[in-house]
């Protein structure tokens, strides 16, 4: 007996983390700096490590209450009804309850190169099929209508990114429209803003209301700081409000992950501190850093400096952990995430420094 054949699924690829890099090295893990993976340097609101606390001693419960509590809560913060908010185990559950909703086997769906592996693994585990749009770094990876339908081919779902990983640049409201526009009415184009929080613009949440063709995907993994815990949303339209319970887990959020969110949701000075000194850290690596960089309106930048992964390598031998992004396809460059100030001028002095040699 064996799995069924997995050789077209690829291999997610996260950013290493502290602990890991300590050990293979040898170094003390309270002397390095992790910029890999887009994580907020602040850590979660202590408002959410306190209901996290709180919260554990109702972990024997499943977390009817709480679901609602949190849907209710960020359907207000909305404008939408609380049928239209989906809660997943991550952004990435909830990608896998739109493609369950959406998919019949063979479908396809569009997505982005460079960009989000998951998008494409998911679409393969409902049996789906991957067609791609490139971001060419020779036009500044944009992203504009045009980029986007030149290559659909009526895919079933159409994925964008704004801010977009691993380069930072943002969908234009009209865009997305634009896009929505000019593809099939069944097919759903699907935005993940998991780093809209960062970016000075309108979501695209605003589409949503006057269309059944658009859908959001929000995390609280970055500016709220609970990547750990796993939780994010997506907003559908009114008539998919039905799917939901056809396709999710059950309890699709965790006690301890819905008490976090909801904490962390009214926690206003937390976020904007991470907003404002994101946004810092941005211009110091855009005016300090000896190597091209992209804007970004995320919580990262994506800079080129020849050998991604040398450079990577070095950095982790001093102590500074960025993401090599040759699993993006993008060898020559590294993304790094946007930390406190201590840790930005940390990063950018001891890369400067690996350059130079």
């Amino acid at each position: 007996m064996e799995p069924r054949d997995l050789s077209s699924h690829t291999v997610y690829q996260a950013g290493r983390g502290v602990e890991e890099v300590a050990r293979d090295l040898g170094l003390d893990p309270d002397d390095l700096v992790k910029l890999a993976s887009n994580e907020n340097p602040f850590g979660p609101s202590p408002n959410a490590v306190e209901a996290i606390r709180e919260a554990a001693g109702s972990a024997h419960s499943y977390p009817k209450a709480s679901h609602a509590d949190l849907t209710e809560k960020l359907a207000d913060r909305w404008s939408v009804a609380p049928e239209q908010v989906w809660l997943g185990n991550g952004g990435d559950g909830v990608l896998d309850y739109l493609a369950r909703a959406t998919l019949d086997p063979g479908d396809a769906v569009l997505v982005p190169t460079p960009g989000f592996a998951y998008y494409g693994m998911s679409a393969r585990f409902h049996h789906g099929e991957v067609a791609e749009y490139d971001l060419s770094k020779a036009d500044d990876f944009a992203l504009t209508a045009e980029t986007v339908l030149s290559d659909y081919s009526g895919e079933r779902i159409v994925h964008l990114t704004s801010p977009h990983n691993p380069t930072g640049g943002r969908f234009s409201l009209d865009a997305v429209r634009d896009i929505a526009d000019g593809t099939d009415e069944d097919t759903l184009v699907l935005v993940d803003e998991a780093y809209g929080e960062f970016a000075d613009g309108p979501s695209a949440v605003d589409l949503v209301g006057e269309r059944d063709d658009v859908a959001v995907l929000r995390t609280f993994s970055k500016v709220y700081g609970l990547a750990g815990v796993r939780l994010g949303y997506g907003i559908v339209p009114e008539e998919w409000a039905d799917a939901y319970a056809r396709v999710n887990t059950p309890f699709a959020a965790s006690e301890i992950a819905c008490r976090a969110g909801l904490a962390a949701l009214d926690d206003d000075e937390h976020a904007e501190k991470t907003v404002e000194t994101a946004a810092w850290a941005r211009e110091y690596i855009y005016e300090n850093l000896d190597a091209p960089t992209w804007e970004s309106h995320g919580n990262f930048v994506l800079a080129e400096v020849g050998d991604g992964s040398a450079v990577a390598d070095e950095l982790q031998r001093r102590g500074v952990i960025v993401r090599d992004c040759t699993s993006f396809g993008l060898p020559e460059c590294v993304r790094i995430t946007c930390g406190t100030e201590a840790e930005t001028r940390r990063a950018v002095a001891e890369c400067n420094e690996v350059l130079a040699e």
